[in-house]
């Protein structure tokens, strides 16, 4: 069985396809976020990662700037602080709240007044140009049990600031 192609920076339409997958080496997280944003409309965002990138987040800092991001929450590991204090201003600057954690998940939320999307993904918010597969689901329900999870976890988080 072949995998069907499909076009590098081209997600089917969410209104069409509540359930889809991507397996490929060619698109990152942040071009499936990107185009996410740009079918639903500016959105609420929670994003977590084991580590991330200063190429990542200054994607981010450009979606922000047109207004697709309204507001973006950021969970990520402990064991990957060393890193994010390098970054640490500019993460200040583009996620409105930080939270270090034992965290391995790759997951992003996004929420709007009409969409509720959830985003799986291999992939951490590095480049790393391997193969990376990831879900995007319209579904409330995982979008809600995704949700209380973060919920649970920020209980036990540090705050970015405390570090």
């Amino acid at each position: 069985m072949t995998m069907p192609r499909r076009e590098v920076n081209h997600l089917k339409p969410l209104a069409n396809t509540p359930l889809q997958a991507y397996f490929d080496n060619r698109l990152q997280l942040a071009d499936v976020i990107d185009q996410v944003l740009r079918q639903i409309g500016p959105a609420d965002l929670v994003i977590s990662t084991f580590s991330t990138s200063d190429a990542f987040i200054r994607r981010l800092h450009r979606l922000k700037n047109e207004g697709l991001v309204k507001s973006c929450s950021l969970f990520l590991d402990l064991k990957a602080s060393r890193k994010t204090v390098l970054l640490a201003g500019f993460i200040k600057s583009v996620f409105d709240a930080v939270f270090l954690c034992e965290n391995h998940s790759k997951v992003v939320l996004l929420k709007n007044d009409s969409h509720h999307v959830t985003i799986v993904t291999s992939q951490n918010q590095t480049q790393g140009n391997r193969m990376e597969c990831g879900i995007i689901t319209t579904n409330n329900d995982i979008y809600q049990y995704i949700a209380h999870g973060f919920l649970q976890l920020k209980t036990a988080a540090l705050p970015l600031d405390r570090l």
